[in-house]
């Protein structure tokens, strides 16, 4: 296997790299945790027993991904993202067997600082603006921002703010990819 550790990486026994994955200093990556191949840990990234990491994540520098989180291909994460595991944590009540599932869907991207309740869906290609607390799932192609986070539009593949004529076609300024919008969902038509 070729990946890259940095030797201030602490990788317990019992996960999984894949091939040309980095993983940059003071990261901590625990058992049964499973990253892809082509994936970039940045520095002092936590990475929680069993939590899984498809092909060419980027985790950027000091996010916290627990236990229960799973990302797709292709997702983004931002300096300082954190993911939760527990609806109601408290200190004294032991709740290990209470952790909900987070799915990240391919090409989702989180901003810096994002907070993401666990239990819910983060859609393909969602873009998640910074300092964002999302406490409901996210649809595949929506932008939300804010706290709490609210849907303020909807971005291409390509990562370009989308705008749909009356026809419910839109066509993305960076790529040329055209976009359909029905009943609320949008979806790529070409």
């Amino acid at each position: 296997m070729s990946f890259f550790i940095h030797p201030t990486a602490i990788i317990d026994e019992g996960c999984k790299i894949g091939e040309n994955t980095n993983i940059w200093h003071f990261s901590h990556i625990m058992p049964g945790a499973v990253i892809g191949e082509h994936c970039t840990i940045g520095q002092n990234v936590f990475v929680g027993a069993n939590v899984v990491l498809g092909k060419c994540n980027k985790i950027q520098n000091n996010v916290s991904l627990y236990e229960g989180v799973i990302c797709e291909d292709d997702v983004f994460i931002g300096p300082s993202a954190v993911f939760t595991n527990v609806i109601n944590p408290r200190s004294a009540v032991v709740r290990k067997t209470e952790y909900k599932k987070t799915l990240i869907k391919k090409g989702a991207s989180i901003g810096a600082n994002a907070t993401i309740l666990c239990g819910i869906t983060i859609g393909e290609y969602a873009f998640i603006g910074a300092g964002a607390v999302v406490t409901k799932s996210v649809a595949a192609y929506a932008l939300v921002t804010g706290n709490p986070a609210r849907q303020t539009g909807w971005i291409s593949e390509y990562g370009h703010k989308l705008s749909f004529d009356t026809n419910g076609k839109a066509i993305c300024a960076g790529s040329g990819q055209e976009y359909g919008l029905v009943d609320k969902k949008v979806t790529r038509t070409n």
